[in-house]
């Protein structure tokens, strides 16, 4: 729940995502009603959606040139799982078929009005991005397929 931040605060987030620093990303998916988020700033319950706009939203440092996509995709995936202890994140025998199949060069246009979590809050409304989830499966079942 960090305060909005300058730019320059956001370009060292970035940097340190790029360099290691930083080398878990996880998406604190936190959906607010939206009669919730109406409130004066300082009364409203704090949180957005973020699953679904992770991934786009992360892959803008891979199509900037600041990271290469399989270091991006380890912080999102195997890093997590090995902080957590998961025996997930990775594609091997024995390991749950948890797996995302997806366009990482798909332009997506986030609109809280596509979103399919029931709470549509975005700071990231109409934000133009690339990288669309087209399959999501759990346990080797289908949970997700592109419409």
């Amino acid at each position: 729940m960090p305060p909005l931040r300058a730019e320059e605060d956001r370009a060292a987030i970035a940097s340190a995502v790029a360099n290691g620093t930083i080398d878990m990303i996880v998406s604190d998916h936190r959906p607010v009603d939206a009669d919730d988020k109406r409130l004066p700033f300082g009364e409203t319950n704090p949180g957005m959606m973020g699953l679904e706009t992770l991934l786009p939203l992360c892959l803008v440092l891979y199509h900037r040139g600041l990271i290469a996509l399989p270091a991006l995709l380890h912080r999102l995936t195997a890093r997590p799982a090995e902080v957590y202890g998961l025996p997930t994140g990775q594609i091997a025998l024995g390991a749950p078929a948890d797996l995302t199949l997806f366009d990482p060069d798909m332009p997506v246009m986030i609109d809280a009005e596509t979103l399919t979590t029931r709470a549509r809050n975005t700071s990231y409304q109409r934000f133009p991005a690339q990288g669309r989830v087209l399959r999501t499966w759990v346990a080797g079942r289908q949970v997700y397929r592109a419409s």
